[in-house]
């Protein structure tokens, strides 16, 4: 194609504007053929089993020529993610209901990457740039529709629900891989050391924890389904924003003096979230500080030390009032034994 946009020759496969070579008239290979084998390898037997020669090899091909379609093993990944995504998105609602419609898309997104669990060991390495991934970003921002949310706004709810998405959908690929390794034994997540922890797990080291472990409340199946009512929450913290701005409120990174003819310079820049309070601008500063700098560190290991000190008196003192317990029942049984012996 002389006017084929230039792109990188991955990019340029994705979106079917690369030049292809010709077919032979006895062979059958094209790009769609292997990057559906390379799925298949992947579906069984994880990405780490994706090679160019294992591919060619599951096709009847030399490994030199796949590389007549496909340039490079970073090529053939992005190509598998993008057939992955070549999925129909639940329609929209009518009338538009952004919440269910936003939810329907986050699920959708998990159960996507549950038929693939390969898709989230490839790693992200920029914006979605090719169609079908790009599909997938318009039908989130179609239930955002309704909404009174600009465009930054918008790619922000986006990344933050997809980002939920994916790691809920990381974790029950990792939870299902441990489980699988073991041979279908699902004690391996934890349930089956219940005993343990509680013996290990003690009220001066893990004050809030250890209630829940007592209890079994820890590592256990409970009545929540915890994906879901995660999803619920972010979208709450979604509808509290969506709401405030449908009032009038300022969008984010914007200070409501911006409106009164207040400098975009002295709101903060577009898009970067930065607010007119300064104490915002410096908390990733602070932060950095107090992981790296040496005199935080050495605070931090006194601070340390100290807590140690007051769990062991802690210890020592319910010891004593153990102690003082079973001290004062012995008294009453005397007591009371020295009693009865004298009535008899």
């Amino acid at each position: 194609m002389t006017d084929a946009p230039d792109l990188p020759p991955r990019l340029a496969l994705a979106w079917g504007v690369a030049e292809r070579p010709e077919r032979t008239p006895k062979r059958e290979l094209s790009i769609e053929r292997i990057v559906e084998a390379a799925i298949e390898i992947a579906d069984a037997d994880g990405l780490a089993a994706v090679s160019m020669a294992k591919v060619a090899q599951s096709l009847g091909f030399t490994t030199m020529s796949l590389y007549r379609y496909v340039t490079s093993k970073d090529d053939l990944l992005l190509l598998m993610q993008e057939a992955a995504l070549d999925v129909e998105y639940p329609p929209a609602h009518d009338p538009a209901d952004w919440r269910a419609e936003l939810r329907e898309w986050a699920q959708f997104t998990m159960a996507v990457f549950a038929s693939h669990p390969w898709f989230l060991d490839i790693p992200v390495t920029g914006a979605p740039l090719t169609p079908n991934n790009l599909r997938g970003a318009d039908s989130g921002l179609r239930a955002l529709r309704s909404t009174p949310l600009d465009d930054e706004e918008k790619m922000s709810v986006i990344l933050l629900v997809s980002g939920y998405a994916r790691n809920a959908a990381r974790l029950q690929t990792d939870l299902a891989r441990a489980v699988t390794a073991a041979g279908g034994d699902v004690t391996v997540l934890g349930g089956g050391w219940a005993g343990a922890l509680r013996d290990l797990v003690d009220e001066v080291r893990f004050p809030y924890l250890r209630p829940l472990v007592e209890a079994g409340t820890y590592a256990q199946e409970g009545e929540i389904d915890d994906t879901a009512w995660g999803l619920e929450r972010v979208l709450d913290g979604i509808a509290v924003y969506v709401d405030a701005r449908a009032a009038g409120a300022p969008g984010a990174g914007r200070d409501a003096s911006a409106s009164d003819g207040t400098s975009d310079d002295e709101v903060g820049p577009r898009g970067t979230g930065a607010e007119t309070d300064p104490r915002d601008a410096v908390a990733p500063v602070e932060m950095a500080v107090h992981v790296k700098d040496p005199k935080v560190k050495k605070a931090t290991l006194k601070r340390r030390d100290a807590e140690r000190r007051v769990r062991e008196a802690q210890k020592k003192v319910r010891e004593l009032e153990k102690a003082l317990r079973e001290a004062e029942k012995a008294e009453r049984e005397t007591a009371r034994a020295a009693v009865e012996k004298a009535r008899g």
